[in-house]
C-alpha cells in the first residue's frame, strides 16, 4: 500500500468528532477489569479533533465493581520537538484548565516530590496500600500524610507547580487567557535527546557534514513523501541564513523554516517597529527560533519557538499568528469551546486583520536573545525613523535557555 493510499484509509477510519454522526459508533471489546479481575467492556473510538489531531479514545467499565477508566491516546505523528509545560497553580480556577496528556509525557509536582513517569499505567491498586499498612505502620503513616497533602493541593490550600514533560510534543495545557500571555504558564520547546528518541521508537536523523541542496522528507500535514530544498541566503545589511522549504505534491502543503547561518551574537537584539502605513506589511522579516513577538497594544506575546524560524513578510508573520491563535486552536470548537472564549479569540483575529489593513496604531516588537532576527529597514542605509534597534546583555535565564551557561569556550589548552 502506498503512502497516499494509507492516508486515504486513515481519513476513512479517523473521522471528525461529531455527536450527530450515528455511523460513528465505538468498538466494544470484552476485557479484564484490573480492579476486581472480572470481565468488563472496553469501548474504542477512533476520531479526529478539528484543528488538533487524530486520537484514540478508550473507555472501560466493569458491571461487577463499577470501576471505570477513560484514556486518550494520540494517533497522530510525533512532533518535531518535545514540549515542557510548567504551570504555577495558585487559584481554584487553575484547576479547571483543560489538559491533553499523552502516554509519553511525565507529570511532576515538585512540592510533593511526586512523579508519574512516562509510559506507566495510570492509577494503582488499593489492595497494595492496605497490605503495607498492616505490615509496615511507618510506611502507612507516610502514605497517609502524602494523601492528606495531596487533598490540600487539590483544594488549592497552598500553591504548587505542575510540570508536564512530553518528548513527543503531543501534550497540551490550556491558556484560558489566550490570546494574551499566561503569566502562570511557561511553555518550552526542546530538541529530543537520543534517549528520548529511543523511548519513542524513532531514530534521530544522522548529521551529515556535506550539505545537500535537496533531501527527502515527509509532509508535516499528510505524511506523504516530499522534498525539502535548502539554500544559503545572504540578507542585505544582516547576515547569512539557511532557508529550508518543503513542498508537498500530494496535499499542496507548503512550509519554510529558517536557521541562522552564524553563531549566537554576544548581545541580544530587540527591534521595535511603529506601524504607520499599510506598506509596512511588505517589509521582509527574519524570525529565528529564539525570537519572541510582542504587540503591547493587544497585550500579546508569542514565545520563542512557537512558530519556529521564519523568513517572511510582516504581513505573513501576522497571518501566521492569527492562524496559530484562532484557526488552529483546539479549544475553539467542540465540547472544549465556550462562547466567551470563542468570542475573545475571534475579537483578537479581527484586531490582527485591522493591523494588516493599517487601521490600528500599534508597535511590533521582535525580541531575540540570540541576536539572530531581522526586520527590513526600507530607508537603508539611512536610519529608519519608525524602527528602533536595541542591543542588550542577556540575563542568566536567557543564557540558560540558549544553553550558553554550561558552554566552555576557553581554556581547552590548559592542563
Amino acid at each position: 500500500m502506498s503512502v497516499i493510499e494509507e492516508e486515504r484509509v486513515r481519513g476513512a477510519v479517523f473521522k471528525d468528532i461529531n455527536a450527530e454522526d450515528e455511523d460513528q459508533q465505538p468498538t466494544v471489546i470484552e476485557s479484564l477489569c484490573m480492579n476486581c479481575y472480572e470481565n468488563g467492556s472496553t469501548r474504542l473510538l477512533l476520531t479526529k479533533i478539528p484543528f488538533f489531531k487524530e486520537i484514540i479514545i478508550s473507555s472501560f467499565s466493569c458491571p461487577h465493581c463499577n470501576w471505570t477508566n477513560t484514556e486518550i491516546q494520540s494517533a497522530g505523528r510525533i512532533q518535531e520537538q518535545g514540549v515542557l509545560y510548567t504551570l504555577q497553580v495558585k487559584t481554584k480556577e487553575d484547576m479547571n484548565r483543560e489538559v491533553v496528556k499523552s502516554d509519553s509525557a511525565s507529570t511532576r509536582i515538585p512540592q510533593l516530590d511526586f512523579e508519574i513517569p512516562a509510559f506507566t499505567q495510570k492509577g494503582c491498586k488499593c489492595e497494595g496500600f492496605v497490605s503495607r499498612r498492616a505490615t509496615d505502620p511507618a510506611v502507612a503513616e507516610k502514605i497517609e500524610e502524602f494523601i492528606q497533602r495531596f487533598k490540600k493541593l487539590k483544594e488549592v490550600e497552598e500553591e504548587f507547580t505542575l510540570i508536564i514533560d512530553d518528548p513527543s510534543g503531543n501534550s497540551f495545557i490550556e491558556n484560558p487567557f489566550a490570546p494574551q500571555k499566561d503569566t502562570a504558564l511557561t511553555v518550552t520547546h526542546y530538541k529530543r535527546t537520543p534517549e528520548h528518541n529511543a523511548a519513542l521508537g524513532i531514530e534521530a536523523e544522522e548529521e551529515e557534514n556535506d550539505e545537500k541542496p535537496v533531501f527527502n522528507t515527509n509532509c508535516p500535514e499528510c505524511n506523504a513523501p516530499a522534498n525539502t530544498n535548502m539554500k544559503l541566503v545572504q540578507i542585505p545589511h544582516f547576515k547569512e541564513v539557511i532557508i529550508m522549504a518543503t513542498n508537498c505534491d500530494s496535499c499542496g502543503h507548503r512550509t519554510n523554516e529558517v536557521k541562522s547561518g552564524g553563531a549566537t551574537e554576544e548581545l541580544g537584539t530587540r527591534i521595535t517597529l511603529h506601524l504607520t502605513d499599510p506598506s509596512d506589511m511588505s517589509r521582509d522579516l527574519l524570525k529565528s527560533e529564539t525570537c519572541s513577538v510582542l504587540i503591547p497594544e493587544l497585550e500579546f506575546e508569542l514565545g520563542m519557538a512557537a512558530l519556529g524560524g521564519k523568513f517572511t513578510t510582516l504581513e505573513g508573520l501576522l497571518k501566521d499568528i492569527k492562524d496559530l491563535i484562532v484557526s488552529k486552536n483546539p479549544f475553539m470548537c467542540g465540547d472544549s469551546s465556550t462562547a466567551d472564549r470563542a468570542e475573545k479569540l475571534e475579537l483578537f483575529g479581527q484586531k490582527i486583520d485591522k493591523i494588516i489593513a493599517g487601521e490600528m496604531d500599534v508597535h511590533i516588537i521582535l525580541d531575540d536573545p540570540a541576536g539572530n532576527s531581522y526586520l527590513q529597514n526600507v530607508y537603508a542605509p539611512d536610519p529608519d525613523p519608525e524602527m528602533k534597534i536595541e542591543k542588550y546583555t542577556r540575563t542568566f535565564e536567557q543564557n540558560e535557555d540558549l544553553g550558553l551557561n554550561d558552554m566552555k569556550t576557553e581554556g581547552y589548552a590548559e592542563k
